[in-house]
């Protein structure tokens, strides 16, 4: 079972969780500022948080399809913008010839910590051609991260993204969580029962950030 810790983000401006044992790639590589980014150190599983400017209506909303059901005069609520706005920042992962697909819609969640603001969890896949991504990143890759293939042979990577979008609507800012599982490195040895609590572990962390997540200075927005 796996286990999560508490972490600090931007020099602890923000609590959270991490697994236990998985690395801060800052101690390997240059990140973005607005990024924190930490990796298994078993596999190529790997956890973003980002600090992005907030979607504002107009661009969410070119992600929002009405329901076919609801009248053509209804205009989209807070919460169709919100859940546009998760399509948004996912869509904004991929490059042109990536495939993104929806298996778990935004689902609205409350966080203790931060009654004021609208958050969504949900889990999406990514399926990238096997060629070099833009930026220099590897096949796979969603968010900055590395989410590589040991497999061989196939003309497309995927990549299993459950995520969680907390939107800060009087600082202007989303805060995104990303853990992002390549399915191949499993799927190449055969491992479906790795690949299950891989994704199991994935899922988990979502959760326990969502109960977790706090902000402990909002000077980090100003």
């Amino acid at each position: 079972m796996a286990t999560y810790v508490t972490q600090g983000f931007y020099g602890s401006a923000i609590e959270g969780v991490i697994p236990q044992g998985w690395i801060d790639s800052s101690t390997l590589r240059e990140v973005p500022d607005h990024q924190e980014i930490f990796l298994s150190p078993k596999t190529l599983t790997s956890q973003i948080i980002e600090i992005n400017q907030r979607v504002d209506t107009e661009d969410a909303l070119t992600f929002h399809t009405p329901s076919p059901s609801a009248p053509s005069s209804t205009h989209p609520t807070a919460d169709d913008t919100d859940k546009a706005a998760v399509l948004y920042h996912l869509h904004d992962l991929c490059d042109e010839s990536d495939t993104l697909n929806v298996t778990t819609p935004p689902q609205s969640v409350a966080l203790p910590n931060l009654p004021q603001a609208r958050a969504y969890k949900g889990v999406a896949t990514l399926t990238s051609p096997r060629t070099q991504r833009r930026g220099g990143q590897n096949p796979g890759s969603a968010g900055g991260a590395v989410a590589g293939s040991s497999a061989e042979g196939s003309l497309t990577s995927t990549t299993s993204c459950y995520y969680l979008l907390v939107r800060l609507e009087e600082q202007e800012t989303d805060v995104l969580v990303f853990v992002n599982v390549p399915r191949e490195e499993f799927e190449a040895a055969g491992d479906t029962r790795g690949l299950a609590e891989e994704e199991k572990l994935a899922g988990g962390l979502v959760d326990e950030l969502v109960g977790r997540l706090r902000i402990v200075d909002w000077d980090l927005f100003a």
